[in-house]
């Protein structure tokens, strides 16, 4: 079917191996340099660099290095490779319902070389942009040279490229722990572990993908200049109405079964499943301890029993079936049900994921005892109504500018199904714009009527990061080098500034679980250290995005240790003091540059061995 449309370009297959000809079947991954096209006629093709990771609701932040990107990408050109692409280059927001997974948070910043709010995530963009220039330069050499490839034992290989008398080299050393010397044309030549080094003229290292020469950007969240502390805001409120479904079961349609969630209506996070219970005085279940037991794939259960709140159930992170079980109370007679299910994103890969279900599954039971008897009641296949969506979602009271349907007094914290608004003024400036949403429970967030997407900030990472300091070195996965366990999955949203007006804003939250608005506060997203990195004869760039350098922390030309924010000296530097020449040269400007050279900072007293560096710690 394909082919028949005759699009005039290739057709290709990410997923499937055994692709048929003429579609040309491609990599995804972490690493594509041992992977060969099951045909020889066709190009080698990544499809999906992955350059991190996404974040899950209950798990922590991921992190791969730009060492450990760039050492992938080498690797792939080195090996044929004819073209790749970075899934993610720009990291993005999932707004409204677009975040699926499930459990995919509302962030995707995936650390990619452009970050969530558009500004470049150093050193990853300028290490991968030094390296495709590399390449670029390469072009002609890699698409027509003949290749010679030399295996030098212990992982470490070099592969020649040749074309009309000229060469280019990659030099490869893939141990985790040593690095290697490689020995070419009289010339030695030093390879760290786990990295690629490129000569363009197979004499000169012109760049290696374990040598970082460019700055870190560290991020940090402001408020308005002319603020000493976030402005405090003022809340009004309003109840999520529940009436009509706890207490009296109006639906929107019944069924004598239960309904997947999606097939009824994928147009909200939640559904209602209610049914009536009718217990006469001779039931057998009939005992006083009672349990309500339900199986679901929601991800999220609230019961509610008689119109009273019965509790509520979720699963983690890459769990799709749950039981919610909770000790309720009956009434002789009839009994009113309701099962408020909410998704937290739909599957959205694999193999059939259409038809993985979602809501509640069933069996739905009370549980009793008679005597030692165990008595169960399944009401499965009761009436069941069901109604999509809440009141407040419905009446789209996010969009409404009617002030009676809110109220000021008495603003209650940690309610659950409770609305909150309040109004802000846009921060100062043109730097990107964030809302601290600590001290919420679960929800939605609104500016302006605009959905922000899903906000989970009392849900706490698992406790699976990492003690160890994060290395480039040896095969990533995105359980490796994460950060942030016992901490919130996510604080921190995005708001573009496409979404603020010059004057008054409106802030409208849903609150789930129960929260406390007052910590809520809208700052900006900036560079607030810039750390430079330079290995010997070559150039230092640091900048501050637009902003001037303030002051210069630290500055050492040796072998300085430590990473950005806790550099510190390490056995040797230059005998200038580097802080000296490095702050005349660069506090009160927006950027500055100069060599990484004895000529500059003047003779070191290290050893010949050492591979000597400038470090810069700059203040923005």
């Amino acid at each position: 079917m394909a082919e028949s449309l005759d699009i005039g370009v290739p057709w290709i297959m990410c997923q499937q191996p055994d692709a048929p000809q003429p579609i040309i079947n491609t990599c995804n991954g972490w690493y594509c340099h041992d992977f060969e096209p099951n045909n020889e006629n066709s190009p080698k093709i990544w499809t999906e660099n992955w350059t991190g990771w996404f974040k899950a609701w209950g798990g922590g932040d991921p992190y791969r290095t730009a060492e450990d990107v760039a050492y992938a990408v080498a690797r792939f050109f080195q090996t044929g490779g004819s073209l790749q692409n970075y899934y993610m280059y720009h990291g993005g927001t999932n707004y409204g319902r677009e975040a699926g997974g499930p459990y995919i948070s509302t962030t995707y910043d995936y650390n990619a070389p452009l970050d969530e709010y558009g500004n470049l995530n150093q050193p990853k963009y300028g290490h991968l942009k030094q390296l495709h220039d590399t390449l670029h330069s390469l072009e002609k050499i890699l698409t027509y040279g003949n290749v010679t490839n030399t295996d030098f034992g212990n992982s470490v290989k070099s592969t020649v490229f040749t074309l009309n008398g000229t060469s280019a080299c990659f030099f490869e050393n893939s141990n985790t722990t040593t690095d290697a010397t490689i020995t070419y044309q009289g010339s030695q030549y030093n390879v760290p572990a786990w990295s690629v080094s490129i000569l363009p003229d197979c004499k000169k290292e012109v760049y290696n993908t374990a040598k970082v020469n460019t700055q870190t950007w560290v991020k940090v969240k402001r408020s308005d200049e002319a603020e000493n502390e976030p402005v405090s805001l003022s809340w009004t409120w309003r109840p999520e109405a529940i009436d009509d479904t706890v207490v009296h079961g109006k639906g929107h349609v019944s069924a004598n079964r239960l309904l997947d969630q999606k097939v009824i209506n994928d147009a909200s996070d939640y559904l209602w499943y209610m049914t009536r219970v009718n217990l006469e005085k001779n039931d057998p279940i009939w005992s006083g301890n009672l349990s309500l037991r339900v199986n679901a794939t929601g991800h999220i259960l609230h019961a509610y029993v008689n119109g009273q709140y019965a509790g509520s159930e979720w699963a983690p992170y890459g769990v799709f079936n749950y039981v919610f079980k909770k000790d309720i109370q009956l009434n002789r007679g009839s009994n009113q049900i309701a099962l408020l299910s909410a998704t937290v994103g739909l599957i959205n890969y694999g193999a059939r994921f259409d038809e993985i279900p979602a809501g509640i599954s069933g069996p739905v039971e009370i549980v009793g005892r008679n005597g030692d008897e165990t008595i169960i009641k399944d009401l499965s296949h009761h009436k069941w109504s069901y109604k999509v969506g809440l009141r407040g979602l419905s009446k789209k009271i996010f969009k409404s500018s009617d002030p009676s349907l809110w109220q000021s007094q008495d603003l209650p914290v940690n309610r659950r199904m409770t609305w909150y608004k309040t109004t802000f003024k846009a921060p100062l400036g043109e730097d990107p714009v964030a809302v601290n949403l600590q001290g919420l429970g679960k929800g939605w967030a609104w500016v302006n009527g605009n959905n922000l997407g899903r906000y989970w900030p009392s849900l706490l990472a698992d406790d699976q990061c990492s003690t160890d300091p994060c290395d480039y070195r040896g095969p990533y996965t995105n359980s490796k080098c994460v950060t942030g366990c016992g901490e919130p999955t996510q604080t921190w949203y995005h708001v573009p500034r496409s979404f603020l007006n010059d004057g008054d804003n409106e802030l409208v939250l849903f609150e789930e679980f129960g929260g406390n608005p007052s910590q809520v506060t809208f700052q900006t997203v900036t560079v607030g250290t810039t750390c430079g990195n330079a290995y010997e004869n070559t150039v230092l760039e640091i900048s501050c995005q637009g902003r001037p350098i303030s002051d210069i922390k630290f500055a050492s030309f040796g072998n300085p240790e430590g990473t950005c924010g806790s550099f510190r000296k390490g056995t040797c530097d230059a005998n200038n003091d580097p802080l000296l020449v490095v702050r005349e040269a660069c506090v009160g400007k927006e950027s500055c540059s100069f060599a990484a050279s004895e000529t500059l900072l003047g003779p070191t007293n290290c050893d010949a061995s050492v591979t000597k560096r400038l470090v810069v710690e700059a203040v923005c």
